[in-house]
């Protein structure tokens, strides 16, 4: 029954889809990393089948071992390698891994335990699981990875609205945040305080802090209706835009194959996201409920911020677009955490 239920299209098309989508335009702008986005994508699959696999339930008991080796994780990325001023990676067994991609779903994991728990609602224990929270959200940031840290920000949010927890407790959170946002300014990165200015006016300096946001709308544009076709994306080929490969490859796939191919992938991401908010709202288990809310979130950001940022309607910030951009830490992720919403979809049916 179980195996049977992975074969739910709703599940399939899009992830198909979207890989597919990511492939063709992986081998025609970058085919030199063509084969490790294949390999990627079928570990993650390996992956995805194992975690569907497994009752979502055992995760409970893991959620404590998963939190410390989260934190020993981002902590171990100062040792590893910087590039470009970011220090966000550490090698084991000859790979390269972003651990705040990959941790996403085992901490997610434990603040949707935290959050279904017990006493979950006592102020005191809201008050715990906010200070559990602000090592990781505070390691992330340091890498720095802003991008990151605003997912992890917004998928906590989500959790807590849709826990059992007062609303009034939440939005004096949300307010108490706010209140600290000039700090914030003042500890950003030089370059993260220009990104965010070139936004609001990217043609203040079009060959500097601007460039990016003007190639990607650039290279949309370009690629009208159908698209320039593949292989002939002048903005990609001739490396006029930065990062085709990974944080603008919405704009470089739209390039070539057009605003179709934009569609194609806002439809794909529109069945995956009503599966995952469905299968959220037919569980009758908190914790498998806030599983799925954040695995939706999750997603949900990324897409809007990626493609927003691609459009030039968002700050850059370097999120990747879920299932399409390159990276292993990012497609491993995404997988394992489809994993877990189909393992509460395949619960559901065996219950049925």
């Amino acid at each position: 029954m179980k195996r049977h239920y992975l074969l739910d299209p709703t599940f399939l098309i899009p992830i198909i889809g979207l890989s597919s989508l990511s492939l063709s335009i992986i081998g025609s702008i970058s085919p030199h990393l063509f084969v490790n986005q294949l390999i990627f994508f079928m570990l993650g699959i390996v992956l995805y089948i194992f975690t569907s696999e497994l009752d979502y339930r055992i995760y409970r008991r893991l959620s404590r071992p998963f939190y410390i080796i989260s934190l020993l994780l981002l902590l171990a990325v100062f040792l590893g390698p910087s590039v470009r001023g970011a220090t966000r990676w550490i090698d084991i067994l000859g790979f390269r891994l972003q651990s705040s991609e990959i941790l996403k779903p085992f901490i997610f994991i434990v603040f949707a335990h935290l959050l279904t728990s017990k006493n979950a609602v006592k102020i005191k224990n809201i008050a715990f699981i906010f200070l559990l929270f602000l090592p990781i959200i505070f390691l992330i940031f340091r890498q720095p990875d802003l991008g990151n840290a605003l997912v992890y920000l917004g998928v906590f949010i989500f959790l807590l609205i849709n826990s059992q927890i007062n609303l009034i407790y939440i939005i004096a959170s949300l307010l108490i945040t706010l209140l600290f946002i000039p700090t914030i300014w003042n500890i950003l990165k030089d370059y993260q305080k220009a990104r965010i200015i070139s936004f609001l006016n990217p043609h203040a300096d079009p060959t500097g802090t601007g460039y990016n946001a003007l190639q990607a709308i650039i290279a949309i544009g370009a690629g009208g209706f159908w698209g320039l076709g593949l292989g002939r994306g002048t903005q990609s080929h001739l490396l006029f835009l930065p990062e085709h490969h990974t944080d603008f490859i919405f704009a470089s796939l739209v390039e070539e194959i057009g605003f179709l191919g934009g569609i194609m992938v806002l439809i794909f991401y529109s069945l995956l996201l009503f599966k995952i908010l469905y299968t959220s709202y037919r569980t009758p288990d908190p914790f498998a409920k806030l599983i799925c809310i954040s695995v939706f979130s999750m997603m949900l950001i990324q897409i809007f911020v990626n493609i927003g940022m691609n459009l030039g309607i968002l700050p850059i910030t370097g999120i990747t677009l879920p299932l399409v951009s390159y990276g292993g830490s990012s497609i491993l992720s995404i997988f394992i955490s489809l994993g877990l919403v189909q393992s509460v979809a395949a619960s559901q049916r065996k219950h049925l």
